[in-house]
This record gives C-alpha cells, structure tokens and sequence, in this order.
C-alpha cells in the first residue's frame, strides 16, 4: 500500500535540490497521491514498520554495533516539530530514543564552541536520536539577530559541513527535516493555542515578535540550504500546513534510513539448545 500511495518515493520528493524557501507552497503534498484520510490511514500501517526497525537498531546496539540515526528537525515556530517527536518518535521504543530540544544556549554553553553542546547530545550506539532544533540555530536565529559578526557565522557553514561528514564517517546516519508553515498558518495555530487553556503552555510572546523577522528567516534558510545540503547529509523539505502530512512524510524518511542500514536481528551470543534444555530443567 505504502508504495501505491506515494508517487515518488519520499527520499526524491522532499529532497532541497533546487528548492526556493520564498516559492514553496507550504501546503502541498510532494510526491504523496491521497488526502488526509489516506495519509492518517498509511501512518497507522507504517509505524509498526518504523518501531521494528528502529528495535531492530537498538538491537544491534546492545551486540556491539556502533551505527546510530539522528533526525534533525529544523522549522520556524509552530512548525509541527513537537508533533513529529509526540506521534511518530513517540511510535517507537523508548528506550533506543536519544532526543533532545535545544533552546537559547545557557550560560556554560555560551562559554564554549557552538557545537559543544551538539556534540554532548549526539545518539549513542543503537540509538535513535532527535535533535527539536540543532546547531543549525547557529546560522539562523543568530544570524537574522546578528548575535555574531557575519564573518563569524558565515564560516559555520563549512565547518558544519566537517562535523557532519565526520558523524556519517562514524557510523551516523543524518535525516535533516525543514519545515515550513505559511504566516497564515502560524498565525491559526498561533491563535489556537491563545484559545485553548491547555495549549497555554506552548504560547511564546516572543514567537509573535519573531514573525516581524519572516523575510530574514527565509534568507537565512535558503543559506542553510543552499550551503548545508551535501550527498552525505541532505535536507528534506517538508510542506507543513498539513501535519498529517508531515508526521507521515518523516516517517517514511526515516523508514528509509533503517532500510538503508540492512539491519536484522543480531544472533545469540550463547547455546539457543542448550539453555532451552536449562530452561525445562528449572
């Protein structure tokens, strides 16, 4: 079914090749066939795919196995990022996630390289990491805010390119999500989450400030497209206007990512017939 419903695979359709931030329909469905009802319905059969595969990871992590998944999510506000590690991480074993959200750097942060922090964070063996927000804050949000000089950020770039070429060479395995809603679409859920008393908690005065900076947000990431979308770690553009889309789109990446590693089950490090004979004898 799955293959039926989408068009073209997920891993061609989402690919940033070429895209342009300020032309993208933020509502459209790339590559996927069916509504919403298909989507919601496809996602209720992949996830089960997703969580034995993702076993399948921490599994070999136990025996030995070095190699880790990091899904990194990037996205303005209200993007659906929380969505993404609520209902398709949140489908998975708890025990093989590693996921961590990065807000404004704290004090001892700030006294170290920009990447001290993302280093500190990153999956261990077997494991399936998230990063809600990433290193790529630093040639974002500090940017539009030139929290740095230019010629500060404007070499991150490449040096990000390095770090992450060293954590495939490693053993990681990196899926870059962007997500990207409409100003009109922020500003519903904006509005829905000032409506609702048990959404209260998701509302930041800052985020409406934050709009007023939407142009500069598009420059800066079309920068980080355009710079940081290399063979061994792609972004993958994710239209966000509809989060049954998004939640389904980045499990099919992520799907992709756990076949790619041709993983199966690791064997028994002891006597199978021997301790079923213990076994009968207890």
């Amino acid at each position: 079914m799955a293959t039926k419903q989408w068009a073209v695979p997920p891993s061609e359709a989402l690919l940033a090749t070429g895209l342009r931030v300020a032309e993208l329909d933020t509502s459209g469905l790339p590559g996927f066939r069916g509504d919403k009802k298909a989507a919601v319905d496809l996602l209720a059969e992949r996830s089960p795919v997703l969580s034995d595969l993702q076993e399948k990871l921490y599994a070999n992590g136990r025996s030995g196995d070095r190699r880790s998944v990091l899904l990194v999510l990037q996205g303005m506000d209200t993007a659906g990022k929380g969505g993404i590690v609520r209902h398709v991480i949140g489908s998975v074993d708890p025990q093989g996630v590693d996921h961590t959200a990065f807000g404004a750097p704290t004090t001892e942060e700030l006294r170290h390289h920009y990447l001290w922090r993302i280093r500190k964070a990153l999956p261990r063996s077997g494991q399936l990491g998230v990063f809600d927000r990433s290193h790529y804050e630093d040639v974002l949000v500090v940017r539009v805010h030139n929290l740095v000089p230019p010629e500060e950020w404007t070499l991150r770039y490449d040096e990000i390119n390095v770090f992450e070429r060293e954590l495939v060479d490693e053993g990681t395995s990196l899926v870059k999500v962007a997500m990207f809603v409409s100003l009109d679409e922020q500003k519903r859920r904006l509005a829905e989450r000032l409506e609702r008393h048990d959404k209260y908690w998701k509302f930041n005065p800052a985020d409406i400030t934050e709009r007023a900076h939407w142009p500069a947000y598009q420059e800066a990431y079309q920068a980080m497209l355009d710079r940081t979308s290399t063979e061994h770690a792609p972004w993958y553009v994710i239209p966000a206007d509809h989060k049954w889309f998004s939640r389904l789109a980045v499990t099919e990446l992520l799907i992709a990512a756990l076949e790619r590693l041709e993983l199966d089950w690791p064997p028994a490090n002891f006597d199978v017939e021997m301790q079923k004979q213990r076994l009968t004898r207890a």
